[in-house]
Parts: structure tokens; C-alpha cells; sequence
């Protein structure tokens, strides 16, 4: 990847002076993510002028860079716009056309309904899903404008409990009604002084069992055993990369850690559009030790190859020692712009030298070799990005508080939700947080956990909207008032496009009504939600 986000700040601080300008609309949307995209297209819906600012030139976040095989349950409970997208998805993969590099064929995930207007798709391309974010967009009339930077010192100018305008690092001023963050960060909360967590609570604050430090989490497989010293069997040797003496802290114990971020490649095996990844310059043979080490060990598998159509996939992480980046993303969530490209860099950098390794290696079995050397990057995607995924996969970052924290009893049913603006229906999931040595002296982790529910749980209104008395005219529809414990299930793009809509649908009510977005009558928040295709309950 180019460093081009020093580039971008440079030539919007010679350029700002003399191209800055006012814009005034109902609602603004900050973040061209799933629930940005859905929260945009609703409030156009329902009547409302909207600007959609995105840091960045393309939109979709997670799910046009890379996520393309869903994580979703019950995909019958997932409605709305989001339902409407992934329908665009299979009707677009029906035609032969799309089928550029193997014949039409049904993939898992692909959802058979009564009738054709119900059948959904849950496998897709990167571009194929901009595309359709796009289409959507445009039928809407939403005005999206692209490498908007928010000021995040001084930029956003309150009267009291109300935002009145944002300003950008090119110095344009977005005024509105309503203001949505829909980044992944929550940076518009935070530069509006919304309260907010990084990290994971202590499991007794909400008397929950998932939170905080986590060391008794049983992984499916065996887990190999590897030694974590830099020479083998000798503790004074130190410690390999990235690997802790201990837990850092009691089970439960709260800190300030974050689940591993990663990027979800799309890579093929078909050579015509294949480009293969190179060793990059700065590779340091040490940061892939514990890869050598663990197939060594006898693990044949390292990273997912789940399908996408074209003879291309969604590469995730699979096992402790994989795709996630453990223990490198805990910066993220605060971090300036500037520093947040050094980590998204170091990782894509990680990345690649890791496949690289794997594919070239002398120490790694001919097993691993022949399962990954014939997969790279592929040409028609990201194509004006060397074929990397625009945007890092951002697991989880800040979180606000609010009048209501959704937490693990919200998820087992034992709190009910009587303002339900949707439902988040995946298992309680988080990726590890850290690497560190066991009892015994072996290398395990910190942090993950995957719990399976019972059936999925209602998101309250109140977990997307700031206390009354910080702001009165933001929602935020995915750093969301929730636990890390919780926020494992809800984290999905799916109920980022469900709770986006809401988001648009109660500021669009607030607006109409003169009020602030916390005083929404639920009655007519749900009303409209469900006249609008939501599945609340």
C-alpha cells in the first residue's frame, strides 16, 4: 500500500483555504460504512436532505474490502435495507455475465426464499459489493462526498447539547439537524465529548462472564505446542514478538486491550487474474517464528479460503496463530490519523510478509506450501491500491455509554428490550487480544472467546443515542452503547446496516417533530421502522 494519506493531509492543508465551503442540510452522515450507506439511503427515504462524508474514496468499509463471505445467523431475522442488499447481491449473480472466471454455480451462504424478491446471497465479491452500495446510493439521490477528514481537535462546534456544525481537515463546515457517526472508530462521538469506553470492562460491573481478561477460553482444535522463547526451552533467551509473561491480570479483570484487527484479502487461484505477493523489503524473519514454529508443530492450516464466485476468497483468520495481527491494534481507537495509517501499514506489511513466508519458506512443510503457494492477489480488486484492501478490518474500537449499555445478560434474554431497533443475531465472538505463556510454558492467548446464544437478542434505542445531557442531536449506530462482551455479537455488518437504518429512521422523526433524538416516541420510531421492512422482535 502507498502512504497516500500523508499526501492527502498535505495537499488539504495548501488547498483548504481557498476551496472551503458551508454546507447546510437536515442530516449529515460522518462514515461510508455498511450503516453509513443505509443510514444515508433511509433518511433520503423518508424525505430528508443528506450529506454522506467519507474519509476515503471508497465506500462500504468492511464489507467492500474484503468481508465478502458474511458472518450472519438467522438470516430470515436480518430485514430492511440490509436484506434489500444482500437480495441485490443474488439477483446481480444470477446473470451468466458475472460469472467472469468459472460457470454459475450455488455457493454457501446463498439463502433460498418462497419467491425471487426474498431470495438472498451472503458471498460476494469487494467490487461487486461498492457497486451495489453505490447503485443503492444513487437511486436515493444521497450526495456523497469522499476525503472528508474530521477535525478531530477542534471541529465540531456545540450549542449547549446540540451539535451545530462539523469542520473538516479541508476546512469545509457540514451544518445540520442530525449528525450519525458511522465510522467504525466513533470519532465524531468523541470529538463531541460523548462519554465512551476502549477496552473491555470488568466482568462484575455488569455481572457478565465474556468481559474483561479471558484465559479459560477452550479453542475447538488441540492447541499445538510452541514455545514462546526466542531460543527454545530457555526463558533468560526472552521472549519472541508480540508475546506477553502472562494474562496480564486475574479473569474478568478490565483493561485496556483490544481484540486483534486484521485484513480479510480476497485472493484467487485462477492465474489469469492472479498477482502474486512479494517479500516486502522491510521482512524481518523473527516476526514469523511462531508460524514456523506452529507448522512445525504439526498445524496444516493457517488462514480461512472461504469461497467467493469468480474462483476468489475471503481469507480470514483461523486458529491462534494466523491472520490477526494479536496484540498490535490496542492503539487504534485514539490514535491521530497519521498514526492510525503507521498501524494499518505495519499490518498490511506483516501480512503480506506472513503469506510470503508461507509460501517460500524452507521451514515450512511442502503440506502448507502446496495448500497457500497457489493463491495471490487478485487484479480486478482494489485496483488502484495494488490490489490490498483499502481499509484495515477495525473488529471493534470505542464504544459509548449511555442511558443503556446492552450487555451479556441483554444477550441471553435475561433483560428484555422494550425498544428494539433491531436484532443482532451472530454468537457472542471476539478475537484474541494478546499472545502470552501458559502455566506450563507454551505459547497461548489472551482475550477470545466464541459463545453460542440461544437465539438473538434486541438492541434497545436508547444504546445508540448519548445521554440527553452530553448531545441531543447525534446517534450512532455502531460504536453503540454496548459491553465488549456483548458488542462480539452485535459487531457484525449486518446489524450495522440494520441499526443504521434506525439511526436515519429516528433522526428523520426527531427532525420532523422539532425534538431531540432521545424523546423519539418509540411507539412511532417502531411504527415506521416496521412499515419500512425492520424485524424487531
Amino acid at each position: 500500500m502507498k502512504p497516500s494519506l500523508y499526501l492527502l493531509f498535505a495537499y488539504i492543508s495548501l488547498t483548504s483555504f481557498l476551496t472551503a465551503s458551508t454546507t447546510n442540510c437536515d442530516i449529515v452522515v460522518y462514515g461510508g460504512t455498511s450503516a453509513g450507506i443505509t443510514a444515508a439511503i433511509q433518511a433520503s427515504r423518508m424525505g430528508k436532505s443528506v450529506v454522506l462524508l467519507h474519509p476515503g474514496k471508497h465506500i462500504g468499509g468492511a464489507s467492500s474490502n474484503g468481508l465478502g463471505f458474511v458472518d450472519a445467523e438467522k438470516h430470515k431475522l436480518i430485514g430492511g435495507l440490509a436484506k434489500e442488499f444482500f437480495h441485490r447481491i443474488w439477483a446481480y449473480y444470477q446473470d451468466d455475465a458475472a460469472w467472469i472466471y468459472e460457470a454459475k454455480h450455488p455457493l454457501n451462504n446463498q439463502q433460498g426464499q418462497e419467491n425471487p424478491n426474498e431470495t438472498t446471497m451472503w458471498v460476494f465479491e469487494p467490487h461487486v459489493a461498492e457497486q451495489t452500495f453505490q447503485s443503492m446510493l444513487k437511486e436515493a439521490n444521497v450526495s456523497i462526498v469522499y476525503n472528508e477528514w474530521l477535525n478531530r481537535v477542534d471541529g465540531v462546534q456545540k450549542n449547549g447539547q446540540r451539535i451545530e456544525q462539523i469542520e473538516m481537515l479541508s476546512g469545509n463546515i457540514y451544518q445540520a439537524k442530525v449528525f450519525i457517526d458511522a465510522t467504525y472508530e466513533g470519532d465524531l462521538l468523541a470529538a463531541a465529548h460523548v462519554s465512551y469506553i476502549v477496552g473491555r470492562e470488568s466482568n462484575s460491573l455488569f455481572g457478565e462472564s465474556h468481559n474483561g481478561i479471558q484465559t479459560s477460553f477452550k479453542i475447538s482444535f488441540r492447541l499445538p505446542l510452541i514455545d514462546p522463547y526466542k531460543i527454545k526451552g530457555d526463558p533468560t533467551s526472552g521472549l519472541l514478538p508480540r508475546i506477553y509473561p502472562n494474562a496480564g491480570g486475574a479473569t474478568g479483570e478490565g483493561d485496556s486491550g483490544v481484540q486483534a484487527y486484521t485484513y480479510r484479502l480476497c485472493l484467487t487461484n485462477f492465474t489469469d487474474n492472479m498477482v502474486l505477493i512479494r517479500k516486502p523489503p522491510n521482512y524481518d524473519e523473527t516476526q514469523y517464528e511462531l508460524f514456523l514454529r506452529s507448522a512445525e508443530s504439526g498445524v496444516k492450516k493457517i488462514f480461512k479460503l472461504s469461497f467467493l464466485p469468480n474462483r476468489k476468497t475471503d481469507s480470514n483468520n483461523e486458529g491462534i496463530v494466523s491472520f490477526d495481527y494479536i496484540g498490535m491494534s490496542w492503539n487504534w481507537p485514539e490514535a491521530d490519523y497519521e498514526t492510525r495509517m503507521i498501524i494499518a501499514q505495519d499490518h498490511a506489511d506483516w501480512q503480506r510478509g506472513l503469506i510470503w513466508t508461507l509460501q517460500n519458506h524452507p521451514r515450512i512443510p511442502s503440506v502448507i506450501k502446496n495448500r497457500y503457494s497457489q493463491w495471490g492477489l487478485c487484479k480486478d480488486e482494489f485496483i488502484d491500491n495494488d490490489n490490498w484492501p483499502y481499509e484495515i478490518y477495525v473488529r471493534e474500537a470505542r464504544r459509548m455509554i449511555s442511558a443503556v449499555t446492552i450487555n451479556e445478560s441483554t444477550a441471553l434474554g435475561l433483560i428484555k428490550v422494550t425498544d428494539s431497533v433491531g436484532l443482532a443475531t451472530y454468537h457472542l465472538d471476539s478475537h484474541n487480544v494478546k499472545y502470552c505463556v501458559n502455566d506450563n510454558g507454551y505459547l497461548t492467548t489472551e482475550g477470545g472467546f466464541y459463545a453460542m446464544l440461544s437465539k438473538p437478542f434486541s438492541i434497545s434505542f436508547q444504546a445508540i443515542v448519548p445521554k440527553k445531557e452530553e448531545c441531543e442531536n447525534l446517534v450512532v449506530p455502531i460504536c453503540l452503547s454496548a459491553t465488549h462482551a456483548a458488542y462480539g455479537s452485535i459487531r457484525m455488518e449486518p446489524t450495522y446496516m440494520i441499526l443504521g437504518q434506525s439511526a436515519a429512521t429516528a433522526a428523520a422523526l426527531a427532525i420532523d417533530s422539532g425534538i431531540s433524538v432521545q424523546d423519539v416516541p418509540y411507539d412511532n420510531l417502531r411504527a415506521q421502522l416496521l412499515n419500512d421492512g425492520q424485524i424487531l422482535d
